[in-house]
């Protein structure tokens, strides 16, 4: 696209009108302040993006109750988007796996160019809709599925294509944006848009914007799995134990919802293979590890229901 034709100039009309790319004169000097006179303007910045994420909790609420419904008939919860929204939607993606026991594939971040676009740009990936639509059908989307897009702009064509191909193929579909009236918003089952205005440094959205999207996708998934039981108030029982640290915090878990010895910890996480939850519920339930198992496999993962089974 050359700065001549008339593609580039709607694209910079469109811009213009994007409260993420808004211009802050006030802001104009700000690299002749001092670095803590910087920093001070920074953080008065970011302490107003959780009031904004604040006003958007019914609908991040109802996107959640709707995603969580999903996976519990075994959907999955699939992220999309380019640059850093991307990034970020890989990152929540990435930490599922340790954190909630879930398999690689259940939680999925799909960004714009592929893995490499982590680290570097790929030129044109994320104003293609029909590349978002292929990534798409290469995980065989389903109904049960469900399709966050993330923008901030809300104008992104990878992400509003991913919504709109999801759509298209019964997929319950989240759009969430950073400014008002967004077409990502519009083009989904339930659209967020995190108003938080301006940035400090005139479009870089990896700002407030970035914080702001982060803070909904930390929602978005630890909510979900909250509803499908992932933990136990909130303790994480179904956490792996993949290094000494995990282990550790497994044990931890164990003592914490159990109030048990050291002795009979270490019985139970041996009897279960390190498994948290079946190693609490033959603490509390008085069961060994194979009802432990069927008792949680009955229960669909929910240890509280397990529990009540058992007593």
């Amino acid at each position: 696209m050359t700065s001549t034709s008339p593609a580039y100039g709607e694209l910079r009309a469109q811009l213009a009108t994007l409260t993420t790319e808004a211009f802050r004169p006030e802001l104009a000097d700000i690299d002749q302040q001092p670095t803590l006179e910087i920093a001070r303007i920074m953080n008065g910045e970011d302490r107003t993006v959780p009031d904004a994420v604040a006003a958007q909790l019914p609908r991040i609420a109802a996107a959640i109750d709707a995603t969580a419904e999903r996976m519990s008939r075994g959907g999955r919860l699939v992220y999309a988007g380019a640059g850093t929204a991307g990034r970020l939607g890989v990152l929540d993606a990435s930490e599922c796996p340790p954190t909630f026991n879930t398999d690689p594939s259940e939680v999925l971040g799909l960004i714009a160019g592929g893995p490499s676009a982590m680290v570097k740009a790929v030129e044109g990936a994320e104003d293609s809709k029909e590349l978002a639509a292929a990534d798409l059908d290469g995980l065989r989307l389903t109904a049960d599925d469900t399709v966050v897009g993330i923008s901030a702009s809300g104008r992104t064509p990878y992400a509003i294509g991913a919504v709109e191909h999801a759509r298209a193929l019964g997929a319950l579909t989240v759009g969430l944006s950073c400014n008002a009236d967004s077409a990502l918003a519009a083009a989904a089952d339930h659209g967020i848009e995190v108003v938080v205005g301006p940035e400090l440094l005139t479009g870089s959205t990896r700002l407030k914007a970035g914080t702001a999207q982060k803070l909904v996708l930390n929602m978005i998934s630890t909510i979900t799995m909250i509803r499908l039981g992932k933990t136990y108030g909130n303790l994480m029982v179904d956490v792996r134990a993949s290094n000494e640290k995990l282990r550790a915090r497994s044990r931890r878990i164990v003592a914490l919802a159990t109030e048990a010895a050291d002795e009979e910890i270490e019985a139970a996480l041996a009897a279960t293979d390190g498994e948290v939850k079946e190693a609490i519920l033959t603490i509390l339930a008085g069961v060994d590890a194979a009802t432990a198992r069927r008792l949680l496999t009955e229960s669909r993962g929910h240890l509280r229901a397990a529990l009540q089974s058992a007593l």
